[in-house]
């Protein structure tokens, strides 16, 4: 589940995210805690932080929303966190929606615990604290037994300085001018959800938690099954791209041997065609050769008929002196 409290100061929504902390095991962020482990880790974004701070400046929006993406990406946040502090007007919760959205984490519930502001304003200006023990006392709705002592170690009770009706009125005033917008920027986006923060903390707690079971636990369960469905369709596109890959790499290697067999043909009658060529004049040089016995023949043959030829006239001649005889 993912949340962001709203409420004023003094609304109880502290209270409230750690309970909810303790029963679904999921992080509370307070951009206060998450700027002061970044700047005790010293990472980067704490060392802006830091030089900010120093410099009497705010810590940009970009620093924060940094530091609560590196949150969100421990294991712990994995089935869900509680946002409390942040954001705190429209423009930061604009950036928020935007960062979630690219990290597939959309918020599911903004939950507003709606204290009047006469309430509120006795709820600041009354709390005493003790500083042995770390009790917390109010002298308008709980208010220690004796005046100024704690109930349980009898130390004296203290007052914050900045828990002075001006002060508390000047936070409340800076509530309504900057954080209240937010409660119809969420209500536009039917995330709303609202629980009166009035009575004991356990009734609270109980109504917060009846929300959260019939808003988002269904909701949840739609979500689940739609990114089940998604990650069903995106593994399948997957696959499909991948054989797409693979065969077309198939059939450039197929293309790319055909073009090399042809090739390889080409050359072959090439080489032919070129030894064709060179056979040529060597086979007029045989058949020359093969005819120049022959002539020579003819020309031995000339020489043997005309022997021939004065061998019979001799015959003759001899035949004719005898007859002459």
């Amino acid at each position: 589940m993912r949340i962001v409290l709203l409420g004023a100061p003094g609304s109880g929504k502290g209270t409230q995210a750690k309970l909810l902390v303790e029963k679904y095991k999921i992080p509370q962020m307070s951009t206060g805690d998450l700027l002061r482990s970044e700047v005790a880790a010293g990472t980067e974004l704490g060392k802006r932080a830091k030089a900010a701070m120093d410099a009497g400046q705010l810590v940009s929006d970009e620093v924060v929303l940094g530091m609560i993406q590196a949150r969100l990406s421990k294991p712990d946040a994995k089935s869900g966190f509680i946002l409390d502090g942040f954001p705190r007007n429209i423009p930061q919760a604009q950036s928020l929606d935007a960062m979630l959205a690219r990290l597939g984490l959309p918020l599911q519930l903004a939950l507003l615990v709606d204290v009047d502001t006469d309430v509120l304003l006795k709820r600041l200006t009354g709390r005493r604290n003790c500083g042995s023990c770390g009790a917390i006392y109010n002298i308008y709705f709980s208010a220690p037994k004796t005046t100024n002592k704690c109930d349980k170690c009898g130390s004296t009770l203290t007052h914050r300085s900045d828990d002075n009706e001006q002060t508390v009125g000047n936070r409340l005033k800076v509530y309504q001018q900057q954080t209240a917008p937010l409660v119809n920027y969420y209500k536009a986006q039917g995330k709303l959800r609202t629980v009166r923060g009035v009575g004991a903390v356990s009734v609270i707690f109980k109504n917060v938690t009846d929300i959260i079971e019939s808003q988002i636990r269904p909701l949840a369960d739609v979500m689940g099954k739609i990114e089940s469905a998604a990650a069903r369709q995106a593994a399948k596109e997957k696959a499909a791209a991948v054989a797409k890959a693979a065969a077309a790499k198939a059939e450039a290697k197929a293309a790319a041997k055909e073009k090399a067999a042809a090739a390889k043909a080409a050359a072959k009658e090439k080489v032919k065609a070129a030894a064709a060529l060179k056979i040529k004049p060597v086979a007029k040089k045989a058949l020359a050769r093969k005819a120049a016995p022959k002539a020579k023949a003819r020309k031995v043959s000339k020489p043997a008929a005309k022997v021939k030829s004065k061998a019979k006239s001799k015959i003759k001649t001899k035949a004719k002196a005898k007859k002459v005889k």
